[in-house]
């Protein structure tokens, strides 16, 4: 009995040096924007993509969706309420300013049936070229080219057990994943 009294002491000892210890790591994944910054706002995003190329075969999966823009846009304001760090806010209000531009979209083929027929699966790839501007300072604080925002899914071709998503589901999962992905970019600078 006087045994497992002393071992159960010691990993108690144990446990709670390792509680300490965990808890005065200092990583945290909180804004570092934080105090600075508390507010933003989101331009709407511009359609920069060309739909004026002449078709070749290693552009036919460049396409484009309309109002695609205005999706990703609604998108990144709700992404934005739902993280907190930075409050969406009208322009003249807001202390960083989003600027996006659409730049392209893809449906690229990743796989197919086994007699090349149909396509099985699919990825979306959205890209964007963005910008964050300190409206105080009429500075930018970062830019970054060619982000982006993808989903891949399977087609009614695919066998097995998959779960079959609709191209119209399959870009809305490819937005959020870019507005997520874009909120991350500005409040979590690593």
């Amino acid at each position: 009995m006087k045994n497992r009294i002393n071992l159960f002491l010691r990993l108690s000892a144990a446990s709670l040096l390792l509680a300490i210890a965990l808890a005065g790591c200092g990583y945290t994944t909180r804004s570092m924007l934080y105090g600075k910054y508390s507010t933003i706002y989101v331009t709407p995003f511009l359609n920069k993509v060309d739909i004026t190329q002449e078709g070749y075969s290693g552009n036919k999966y460049h396409i484009y969706r309309p109002m695609l823009e205005t999706d990703i846009t609604k998108n990144v304001i709700n992404r934005y309420l739902f993280d907190g760090n930075l409050k969406p806010a009208k322009n003249d209000q807001a202390d960083l300013v989003l600027k996006g531009e659409l730049i392209e979209y893809r449906k690229d083929p990743l796989s197919y049936t086994s007699n090349n027929e149909d396509v099985t699966e699919y990825r979306i790839n959205i890209y964007v070229n963005l910008s964050v501007w300190d409206k105080k300072e009429n500075k930018l604080l970062w830019q970054e080219n060619n982000f982006n925002g993808n989903y891949s899914y399977f087609t009614s071709f695919a066998s097995g057990n998959v779960v079959v998503v609709s191209e119209d589901a399959a870009v809305n999962s490819a937005v959020e994943d870019l507005a997520r992905r874009i909120v991350e970019r500005t409040v979590e600078q690593w």
